[in-house]
């Protein structure tokens, strides 16, 4: 009796580790962390314009389980600053963005937030004259 118990749990035990390692398989495939585009090293943003930020849609799940946003930091900063546009769907490629009037000139990067967050290399924002 004590045996057949025994052999219940192990088994119980060993379905319940399987089943998790084929859940944890099936997330990790759907994670997508797509190369930005734009703006990239040679990109330079106006404050008060209207941008683009494009990325890589070539190998997107069809399942993406968080929302998107764009986020705008400083590029020598690890502090996001301003987010930028949110709610969108990152299976798109592209979505536009108003460069802010509270933003100083200088160099920024591009956090591209969803499955996995995304920076794009530091770009240039200048004010106009």
């Amino acid at each position: 009796m004590q045996s057949k118990l025994l052999l219940t749990a192990l088994v119980s035990s060993f379905l319940s580790v399987a089943n998790g390692a084929a859940l944890n398989a099936r997330a990790a495939s759907d994670i997508f962390d797509p190369h930005i585009i734009s703006p990239n090293a040679s990109t330079v943003w106006v404050v008060g314009s209207v941008e683009s930020v494009t990325w890589d849609t070539s190998d997107a799940p069809v399942n993406i389980s968080n929302g998107a946003s764009v986020v705008l930091k400083p590029a020598e900063s690890l502090t996001p600053q301003t987010t930028l546009a949110e709610g969108f769907d990152l299976r798109a490629g592209c979505v536009n963005v108003m460069v802010p009037e509270s933003v100083e000139p200088g160099e920024y990067a591009i956090i591209l937030f969803g499955d996995s967050g995304n920076i794009s290399p530091p770009f240039k924002i200048v004010q106009t004259d």
